[in-house]
């Protein structure tokens, strides 16, 4: 297939099959917001990552719904701009996965899936008391590359707090077999990190 993008558009689907399928595996973001009444949202996105070390700033992009409408998360930020961004083991996978559901504003996804909720140092939202790695942020921007359905929010977010498991870090090394963090790849399949390689790099 070659395919120029300005001469033979792609469909919206299409294209988010081909680069969800091909664009991975992609970690994720298991972000807790809340809204200006104090009600927390939690939600999983799998277009997420490190952008920056110093500052550190994680980035991730929750897309427009099918009617080209934010998500609630998004819609949190701009009412309270502070999130957590958690990072899933596959031990909470069930719980992951219920949080993707779609939801009305204001209904806490936290109770849905059953999770308790603890303080989350330098921000007002709670994090999820049994992940075994959060991020408390403040928002920095959101970049918004338009308002059509799937149309992506690129989120940025300074890290202002830490929490870790003490099985998870040793001061130097993160453990993961103990952290047993997941992927995601398309559709509905996921992907551990059990079976792993390393190459030298040059120079």
């Amino acid at each position: 297939m070659h395919c120029l993008l300005d001469k033979s558009p792609l469909e919206a689907g299409t294209l988010y099959r081909l680069l969800s399928g091909t664009i991975c595996p992609r970690p994720i973001a298991w972000v807790a917001t809340q809204d200006r009444q104090g009600n927390a949202n939690l939600a999983p996105f799998s277009f997420f990552n490190v952008v920056s070390v110093d500052p550190p700033v994680l980035g991730f992009s929750p897309l427009q719904n099918g009617q080209g409408r934010s998500k609630d998360t998004v819609r949190n930020l701009e009412e309270n701009p502070e999130c957590v961004v958690h990072i899933s083991s596959e031990a909470l996978v069930d719980a992951l996965n219920a949080t993707s559901a779609s939801l009305s504003p204001g209904e806490d996804e936290f109770m849905l899936a059953g999770l308790e909720k603890a303080a989350m140092a330098g921000v007002s939202v709670p994090r999820i008391a049994s992940a075994p790695v959060a991020f408390g942020c403040r928002l920095r921007d959101i970049i918004r590359f338009g308002d059509q359905p799937m149309a992506g929010n690129l989120v940025l977010a300074n890290v202002i707090s830490l929490h870790l498991d003490d099985a998870i870090w040793d001061g130097r090394h993160v453990n993961l077999e103990v952290l047993n963090p997941l992927g995601r790849l398309a559709g509905s399949d996921y992907l551990r990190t059990t079976d792993r390689f390393a190459l030298q790099r040059p120079g």
